[in-house]
């Protein structure tokens, strides 16, 4: 059962949506999404937190305009989707759950992961440069050695 009444939490979902971040809603969707795919995958733990949630989807709008970004972005939400939120935070090994937060995921391993406190007390730009900052140095695409 939901925390929060679908209507509330609609447009803290389409925030993401529009920019071309897929829902995932069940425990099977994740799977099918996440384990071992190849590349990178960006995974946001999406919240209706006034405070940080209000500042990590607006920071993730401005990251996602970057030149280099992950070859696949989903999102789940915490407090709606329980299943779904579990089986996603499975996948951040090592860390405790946090919502919101951001994980980056190459060939389905967790690389990198924004947790709440190092979203919550900043501003969106300065969380968008640190996702930048981490598109860059994880979600380039080798260049080919030409002979």
């Amino acid at each position: 059962m939901p925390m929060y009444p679908e209507i509330i939490v609609i447009p803290m979902r389409e925030e993401l949506t529009r920019l071309g971040v897929e829902e995932l809603r069940t425990s099977e969707a994740v799977d099918q999404a996440l384990k071992n795919r190849p590349g990178t995958t960006m995974v946001i733990v999406n919240s209706i937190c006034g405070c940080a949630a209000g500042r990590m989807r607006p920071a993730v709008r401005m990251a996602l305009q970057n030149s280099i970004r992950p070859d696949q972005s989903y999102s789940v939400f915490a407090g709606q989707e329980k299943e779904a939120t579990e089986r996603a935070r499975e996948y951040f090994t090592g860390h405790p759950p946090s919502s919101p937060s951001i994980g980056i995921l190459r060939d389905g391993q967790l690389v990198y992961l924004m947790p709440r406190r190092d979203i919550e007390s900043r501003e969106a730009p300065a969380i968008a440069a640190d996702l930048k900052a981490a598109f860059d140095r994880l979600c380039a695409k080798p260049v080919p050695v030409q002979s």
